[in-house]
């Protein structure tokens, strides 16, 4: 067994390695159903639970006194956690299948009663396949494909860097933003709001994130795994390394395009899903997941705008949607192969100038 664990540990990129972290019951206090989270999962637990009930912190906690057992809806989350998890344990082998949001479906209380019929119209039946069904696409014809739309190996290996400007669009309101990637792994993107300026980064190790005036702090083992996916310089050609189990999915559409999917998994590591255009080849969209205490909270990135670049096709515009949250940045200026100083990715060992 310490075997077959050091060796899946091995597979793993030497960011994704991380010592034993404290559980929640160490660092938080008055933790009973959620003993033995790690630590780094509790607030994502809370915001699972927030979203998955549509509820807000001071549903269930004391504003400015979280431990306190005053409120009863605190009670009731507890038993709620109790009872998921034993039917998780009991009918699905202990696997997350059933979650606060398969009763609630963002609303405080669980919908127990099926809508009614509101038309007499006869719901269409799907048409019938004309002719015999096209051979699905395998996983090495997916990458293969995507690497070609990109512009081909010796193109996308010729770039080593990027220096982009453009536009985030948070609710409705827009700010500056810079975004500063370098081979293999290194990207910072800076915020400006102002006379301040908020920082997320990954230093080819580990992720960190923080706003002028303030010390930066180092992002949780999750996060940082999250940061070192989307940082990922030559993500079309080392997927099949970085994920040593790549599996062809069902063709499906995102609106009106469709597209092929590969469901990628790597050892103690939630999977990632990819999605390509079907007619272009390029990715349309990744989803994906940040284990909970109680379920997974989905990240989707959908990529548009791709435009060439020296023979290469770079995305100028994503999206970023969570269950409570999204932004999507737009470029409009993008340089290739400028140099940048290693120390642009470093996180600062004071506050942020």
């Amino acid at each position: 067994m310490k075997l077959q664990f050091l060796a899946a540990a091995l597979t793993l990129p030497l960011w994704a390695q991380t010592p034993a972290a404290k559980t929640a019951e160490q660092v938080y206090k008055n933790i009973t159903e959620l003993k033995g989270t790690p630590a780094d999962q509790l607030m994502p637990t809370m915001q699972f639970m927030s979203v998955s009930l549509g509820v807000q912190c001071e549903s269930c906690h004391v504003a400015g006194k979280p431990e306190a057992d005053d409120k009863g809806m605190k009670k009731t989350a507890r038993e709620m956690i109790a009872l998921t998890t034993m039917i998780n344990k009991n009918g699905f082998h202990g696997q997350l299948q059933v979650s606060c949001y398969s009763c609630h479906r963002g609303s405080e209380r669980p919908v127990a009663i099926p809508p009614v019929m509101e038309t007499d119209a006869v719901a269409p039946k799907p048409a019938a396949p004309a002719g015999p069904r096209p051979t699905p696409p395998t996983a090495d014809s997916i990458l293969e494909k995507y690497v070609t739309a990109l512009g081909g190996a010796e193109k996308i290996k010729s770039v080593t860097s990027r220096v982009a400007k453009g536009v985030i669009s948070v609710a409705g309101k827009e700010s500056p933003v810079e975004v500063f990637t370098k081979a293999p792994n290194f990207r910072v993107t800076i915020t400006h709001n102002g006379e301040t300026s908020s920082y997320t980064a990954f230093d080819g190790t580990a992720g960190w994130m923080g706003n002028t005036g303030r010390p930066a702090r180092e992002m949780s083992p999750t996060e940082s795994l999250a940061s070192g996916l989307d940082s990922e310089f030559y993500l079309s050609l080392r997927m099949k390394e970085m994920f040593p189990q790549l599996r062809a999915g069902r063709p499906d559409k995102i609106g009106d395009v469709p597209v092929v999917s590969l469901n990628a998994t790597r050892p103690g590591q939630p999977p990632v899903r990819f999605f390509f255009d079907a007619n272009t080849g390029l990715l349309a969209r990744m989803v994906r997941y940040a284990d909970t205490a109680v379920g997974r909270m989905p990240t989707q990135i959908d990529y548009a705008d791709y435009r060439e670049i020296d023979g290469v096709k770079t995305p100028f515009r994503w999206t970023l949607s969570r269950p409570n949250g999204r932004f999507t940045i737009q470029l409009n200026d993008v340089k290739q192969n400028v140099a940048i100083e290693a120390g642009k990715f470093a996180r600062p060992t004071g506050e942020i100038k």
